[in-house]
């Protein structure tokens, strides 16, 4: 009997869980059937919705229900806790399976050149964000000294960060957060939180329903300032082309008109402020510098060269992720990206890469919602399936699955499985329960294995 077309996938986060559906759903992979494993170098899955999404957004990690439906499929097999390519590499991969999907997202910041970017005081939106969301490589404690802070950017990361230093503690404590994270945030000190984006309010990258929820906290009182509310021909062409860009507009709007209520924490949302330099003395952050900014009439925006420093001493940048390139695979330094068509990894010469693929932000950068990766997931595996199909794919030297096993073993990794997983999730929310809490995320990378039965 023929065997199982096997597909290894690097990266059990969304983008790649998405990508497993698309295999087990296509016709193709009926006959003679399709066998997957999924490598992610946390002992835990789901990637971005577990160590990226705010603890605060319930409603976003119950994507997590429908990724579990994935892995809980017989064909699909979990490797936690497997780095690539410390553990494993491409050669390896190549070895066991007829193609490789790598799905490994982007977790750094990108840079902004900006004089003072370097100072102490001025911090990464994703190191924050791997903080509170108790990532197991990252320090267990965050400096939260600072009563006015500056949040660079006008995306959705950009107000999770703004919304959690804004919030008081006993407000998250209902989340999964970790203890850790609940005694710093108990010490938090912020009491202004200045949001900056250097256009208007037609080009914010907001989602609707995550603007409006900043306001539904008793703690924060959002504020924006009349004067920001400003539209040219572009603007209003953008708002009349984007139902989205016009709900956040309209909430925009609606909130510079009205009073400035009595809320213990502030939080301003600033436009047409364009951030030129953090201000240092001593080494450490004591203000940030913005240029006024004015449209242009096609919805961009031109320096005014009046300039105004704000009284902060911290920073944080928003400005978007950036993936970690992967050894062994060409690399756009520009867009951070691994060059591709269509999911199919393209040689500098202009040559498809044999057997190996893309998808998710790895692929086409860190823009859209976690559902947006569904479609590159769909065409990518299409273009594996008719490489499958014409016979473009490399030959395996050992496709038994028991290879990998042996492998891992031999090299002495400590891997996890999805079984793994149903034991971890049972320990989190054994902690959780007698706070009446969900679940309450370990974040000890030692701890999660113990808890995974590694």
């Amino acid at each position: 009997m023929p065997r199982p077309l096997r597909v290894a996938i690097v990266g059990a986060g969304p983008a790649g869980i998405y990508a497993a559906d698309a295999l087990l759903k296509s016709a193709a992979a009926t006959e003679p059937g399709v066998s997957i494993d999924l490598f992610e170098r946390m002992p835990a899955p789901f990637g971005l919705i577990r160590y990226g999404v705010a603890p605060d957004h319930p409603r976003i990690k119950g994507i997590i229900t429908a990724l579990h439906q994935v892995l809980d499929k017989p064909q699909v097999r979990l490797f936690g806790n497997v780095d690539y390519p410390g553990d494993i590499g491409l050669d390896d991969l190549r070895a066991f399976y007829d193609a490789v999907v790598f799905s490994t997202g982007a977790t750094a910041d990108r840079a902004l050149p900006i004089p003072g970017i370097d100072l102490d005081g001025s911090y990464g939106a994703a190191d924050f964000v791997s903080w509170y969301d108790g990532h197991p490589d990252v320090p267990r404690t965050w400096p939260l000294t600072a009563e006015k802070v500056a949040v660079l950017g006008v995306g959705n990361v950009a107000l999770d960060v703004a919304r959690i230093l804004a919030k008081t503690a006993d407000e998250l404590l209902p989340t999964e957060i970790p203890p850790n994270v609940h005694d710093g945030l108990k010490a938090n000190r912020a009491r202004e939180i200045h949001v900056f984006g250097r256009r208007g309010p037609a080009q914010a990258k907001f989602s609707p329903m995550e603007l409006r929820e900043l306001d539904h906290s008793p703690s924060i009182e959002v504020i924006v300032d009349p004067e920001d509310i400003d539209y040219d021909e572009g603007s209003i062409a953008t708002r009349r082309g984007n139902k989205q860009a016009d709900m956040v507009a309209k909430t925009l709007e609606n909130w510079a008109i009205r009073d400035v209520g009595d809320r213990p924490h502030k939080l301003f949302l600033h436009f047409f402020e364009s951030p030129a330099e953090i201000l240092g003395e001593d080494g450490r952050v004591v203000g940030l510098r913005t240029e006024r900014t004015a449209l242009d009439g096609t919805g961009n925006v031109r320096g005014t060269g009046t300039f105004k420093d704000w009284d902060v001493t911290a920073v944080y940048r928003a400005v978007g992720y950036l993936s970690d390139r992967l050894p062994k695979l060409p690399w756009d330094l520009e867009s951070g990206t691994v060059p591709n068509e269509g999911g199919r990894v393209v040689a500098a010469t202009g040559e498809h890469v044999r057997s190996t693929y893309v998808t998710g932000w790895i692929r086409r950068g860190p823009v859209g919602l976690i559902g947006h990766t569904k479609g590159d997931a769909n065409e990518t595996v299409a273009n594996l399936l008719d490489d499958f199909a014409n016979g473009r794919l490399h030959t395996p030297a050992a496709p038994a699955p028991k290879a990998v096993d042996a492998f891992l073993a031999e090299r002495g990794v400590r891997f996890t499985t999805w079984d793994g997983w149903y034991r971890l999730d049972a320990a989190e929310k054994a902690l959780g329960e007698p706070q009446g809490r969900e679940r309450v995320k370990i974040v000890e990378r030692e701890d999660m294995l113990r808890a995974s039965g590694a």
